[in-house]
């Protein structure tokens, strides 16, 4: 069984029995089996971290659970964008409840317009609660006052299908909107309440066979002084040690999502290794484009502050909230990018989300990199020792 680490943050909960590890539900978290399938948490339950208040809503959280119940009309939108997916969202409202989970809509103008407005509505004359409106119409369902319900969407290309409850509302093709961001909506006066928002990512693709290192190139520093890495592959995994230098995709990628497993070997208890993965880089240039950041350091006992950016956090710019995994343990990465946009998650919990507003150019160290590039894995220094394995991505659309 992959072993994954769970921190006291409230995010995961992780048992320890005589027949192993097991994972115990509770709102707002994932399970070990999710983890590894490749869920993430869309909202901690704790903050709006990765979120973007549009509109006049005031939200606030209360006990685990995501309200607006002041100002006027509004939505919250995550900040990262997807093409194809798996959403679950629980919801509870009142009896006069008029709310609905945007998909795939642009924070830039009206959301029920740019993506799709999954409703929660009983009462609609022809869109009632499960229906994609003004698109995909639902069968007949009953939301319960004051209950919590469950939606489960798959959408896959313009194929979608609705489960309320675990009962099929909708299956239906709308090809009209293919990528764009989740979305919470809040109607002024009208009760609505959310919690456990997390997601899959659909259509990866492996990047590596786990036989050889075919649709990779071996980049090594310019100051060959300074050591080489060796890459090798075993056990289905790519293995690296020495450095510095590092291992690129021979093809290039925009905008996406990139799923992936690591881990860490430490020398001893006093050393963290040190390595990244670099994204948009320019083809066989030393280190270059965004670096999300492995080196599960922080300082004392406080994961929240970490060293050097941390694991999870996008080098240079914004450091990890929380330093998740430990040396020694696979863990799984997540990240998403898109235009200005990247965010990271570490074993399915969000760790950095930064927007980069700097003038465009082709050097990240300096300017927004918004032009395809390769993927890099990391061979930091002559202490390097790490593997990656299920190693898998999906371009996102042109909206």
């Amino acid at each position: 069984m992959r072993k994954w680490f769970a921190p006291a943050l409230g995010f995961l909960i992780v048992a320890l029995s005589g027949s192993g590890l097991l994972a115990q539900s509770k709102p707002n978290s994932l399970t070990l089996k999710e983890v590894a399938e490749g869920w993430i948490l869309l909202w901690d339950g704790e903050t709006t971290f990765g979120w973007e208040s549009r509109g006049e809503a005031e939200w606030k959280i209360t006990d685990g659970i995501l309200t607006a119940s002041s100002g006027g009309n509004g939505w919250l939108a995550n900040n990262a964008s997807f093409g194809d997916f798996i959403l679950k969202a629980d919801f509870r409202t009142g009896a006069d409840g008029n709310s609905g989970i945007f998909l795939r809509s642009s924070k830039e103008g009206q959301p029920h317009q740019t993506g799709y407005e999954l409703q929660i509505f009983d009462a609609h004359k022809e869109y009632t609660t499960g229906s994609l409106v003004n698109h995909l119409k639902a069968k007949k369902a009953r939301i319960v006052p004051n209950q919590w319900h469950s939606y489960e969407v798959r959408a896959e290309g313009g194929a979608f299908v609705v489960k309320l409850d675990g009962k099929t509302l909708l299956k239906g093709n709308d090809p009209t909107h293919t990528v764009g961001h989740i979305g919470l909506q809040y109607n002024k006066d009208k009760q609505i309440e959310f919690r456990n928002l997390k997601l899959k990512p659909l259509g990866l693709r492996p990047i590596f066979n786990g036989r050889d290192l075919n649709g990779w190139r071996k980049v090594n520093s310019p100051d060959l002084s300074r050591g080489t890495p060796e890459w090798t592959v075993k056990q289905a995994m790519i293995h690296v040690e020495r450095g510095p230098g590092q291992l690129e995709t021979t093809n290039t990628f925009q905008n996406f999502v990139f799923q992936l497993d690591i881990r860490t070997h430490p020398r001893d208890n006093n050393h963290h290794p040190n390595s990244g993965i670099f994204f948009r880089g320019d083809r066989d240039g030393f280190w270059t484009g965004y670096e999300s950041q492995i080196r599960n350091e922080f300082k004392g006992q406080d994961r929240a502050q970490p060293v050097d950016f941390g694991t999870g956090g996008i080098y240079h710019y914004q450091p990890a909230r929380h330093v998740i995994p430990n040396d020694g343990e696979f863990f799984s990465k997540t990240i998403a990018a898109s235009g200005r946009h990247m965010a990271v998650w570490v074993n399915g919990v969000q760790t950095s989300d930064y927007t980069d507003t700097r003038p465009e150019g082709r050097n990240a160290r300096k300017e927004a990199r918004l032009a395809a590039g390769t993927l890099s894995l990391q061979a930091h220094d002559p202490t390097t020792n790490l593997d990656f394995k299920n190693l898998s991505i999906v371009e996102l659309p042109n909206r």
